[in-house]
């Protein structure tokens, strides 16, 4: 698979699956514009939008030529618009234990592609997360995946593990030149 073929990419995920560190690296092999949505979606104090504001703010994002599009938010609609406009979806299917690991190394590191005036702790907000990590196969991954019926026509890529993750990495870096 190349990369470099496409031009709208939306990476989605379970939370500390690296759908971040992969937006990014991606980024710089394509020269794509990245756009984290934990940083779009989130309003002061970390209070959630209305789903009709989410859903305009996606239309625009998705509007645009090229792109990166990093996150899940599917809150009005607004997965299903993004996957629309996409060209490339890529799962990072992770499984929990990583993702749990990877949420707590960010929590205890700080991360520069959160929600503006967010600082992550060790509080009940947290806890929430992990357990949401936990049951995300139960609970969320199917309505995450759901738009692929709705979209056949848009590629999609199954990235299972971080191992497979660095090794795409290294063979699209090797297709680049690099």
């Amino acid at each position: 698979m190349s990369i470099f073929a496409y031009n709208r990419i939306m990476v989605i995920g379970n939370n500390g699956g690296g759908k971040s560190f992969l937006s990014k690296q991606l980024a710089a092999l394509t020269g794509l514009q990245l756009v984290h949505l934990d940083v779009e979606y989130w309003l002061p104090n970390l209070q959630r939008p209305p789903d009709d504001w989410w859903r305009q703010k996606n239309i625009e994002l998705a509007a645009q030529e090229k792109w990166i599009l990093d996150g899940n938010f599917p809150q009005g609609g607004a997965l299903e618009l993004r996957w629309a406009a996409a060209d490339l979806v890529i799962f990072l299917d992770v499984n929990r234990f990583a993702c749990l690991a990877g949420v707590i190394k960010r929590n205890n590191n700080g991360r520069a592609d959160g929600p503006r005036d967010f600082r992550e702790s060790w509080d009940k907000r947290f806890f929430a997360m992990c357990r949401a990590i936990w049951n995300f196969t139960r609970t969320r991954k199917a309505g995450l995946l759901a738009p692929r019926e709705k979209y056949p026509g848009t590629a999609f890529f199954v990235i299972k593990g971080r191992r497979k993750m660095r090794r795409l990495l290294r063979e699209w870096k090797e297709q680049k030149g690099l």
